[in-house]
């Protein structure tokens, strides 16, 4: 089996993914991190030197691999990687890859996410906090019928990532 951990950036879906497979003895990969590996380059230096067009490329190709490939597996996807490509679509026909989507309140996310925004292409440039939860609110609106189509949906905000991990192992496995 193939767990596929969804969510918006800041959700958890790292965290959760590397507990989750340490419980259930399965390996895990970042999708990020194998897109780095794969292009000897940062995301954000993707970002500015090819554009994100080019990045959901890469991003899908490298999913598809991924899931292709022999063995269970935790993957943590990107935050857009269910809404682009045909992805979500692609994971959901899939009868080994189950699909959990990590929700976290808008209040949440903004908080986690402000102080990572450097590293974060999508919304470095963002200026201040307001900013930050209004974009995060309109890619949230666009996003959610990607995510929502996920086969568990877990809300995690009062919740640590071992107690994420427990909840879907207790669903899924």
């Amino acid at each position: 089996m193939k767990i596929v951990l969804i969510g918006y950036m800041g959700s958890g879906k790292s965290s959760v993914g590397r507990v989750l497979a340490d419980r259930i003895g399965s390996d895990y990969l970042d999708l990020d991190l194998e897109i780095q590996l794969n292009q000897s380059k940062t995301i954000p230096q993707i970002f500015k030197d090819q554009g994100e067009i080019y990045f959901r490329k890469i991003e899908a190709q490298l999913l598809r691999r991924v899931l292709c490939a022999s063995g269970d597996l935790v993957l943590s996807s990107g935050g857009g990687t269910p809404c682009y490509a045909g992805n979500m679509d692609y994971m959901l026909q899939d009868e080994s890859v189950r699909t959990v989507y990590l929700k976290c309140s808008l209040e949440v996310l903004t908080d986690r996410l402000w102080p990572e925004r450097e590293e974060r292409p999508l919304i470095v440039h963002l200026e201040n906090k307001d900013l930050l939860n209004d974009f995060i609110r309109k890619h949230l609106f666009e996003r959610s019928g990607y995510y929502l189509q996920a086969e568990q949906v877990i809300n995690c905000d009062d919740l640590t990532p071992e107690q994420v991990a427990l909840r879907i192992e207790e669903t899924l496995l």
